[in-house]
């Protein structure tokens, strides 16, 4: 169970802080919601209480777990699949887990690819937005502008090139 002003992430939408808890009746049944305000991106969700497990909602990471995420960003890359589909639902299926070191995988791997290769529009969408879950939770476990986590980030991936 969360409480109103718990950090907290939705897989594949990113980290936030839970503003309020609220009853709404849809189709005849009331259920209540958790109101989310999503760091990046200025987005607001509202996911049902009784959804949470299966949704994957959680607490945001650690403050040490950042070095982490910031060790895989700049480590190497495993052997990509070769074929563009399987590379697709394989970094999907981190993306959806809702872990933010999955999701910092796919994001190393994809900025390398794109130096070497270049992306498919699919995959640079998905770079954009495992970019942006990625940036919401630093944004809430170091308690720092979204700039400031842009630009540590910016200089990892140009220290990169």
């Amino acid at each position: 169970m969360f409480n109103i002003g718990d950090k907290v992430v939705y897989p594949m939408h990113g980290a936030g802080i839970i503003e309020a808890i609220e009853e709404k009746e849809i189709l005849g049944d009331k259920k209540k919601y958790y109101v989310m305000n999503i760091a990046v991106g200025d987005m607001k969700v509202m996911i049902p209480m009784d959804n949470v497990q299966k949704v994957g909602l959680r607490d945001v990471i650690e403050k040490g777990a950042v070095d982490i995420v910031f060790e895989i960003l700049t480590g190497p890359d495993e052997a990509p699949n070769a074929n563009w589909n399987r590379r697709y639902r394989a970094n999907m299926d981190k993306i959806k887990s809702g872990n933010i070191f999955k999701v910092a995988e796919v994001v190393r791997s994809l900025l390398l690819r794109e130096r070497k290769k270049g992306l498919s529009t699919g995959e640079r969408r998905m770079l954009e937005s495992a970019k942006q879950i990625l940036m919401s939770e630093l944004v809430m476990v170091q308690g720092i502008d979204k700039n400031e986590v842009v630009a540590s980030l910016e200089k990892i991936f140009r220290h990169e090139s």
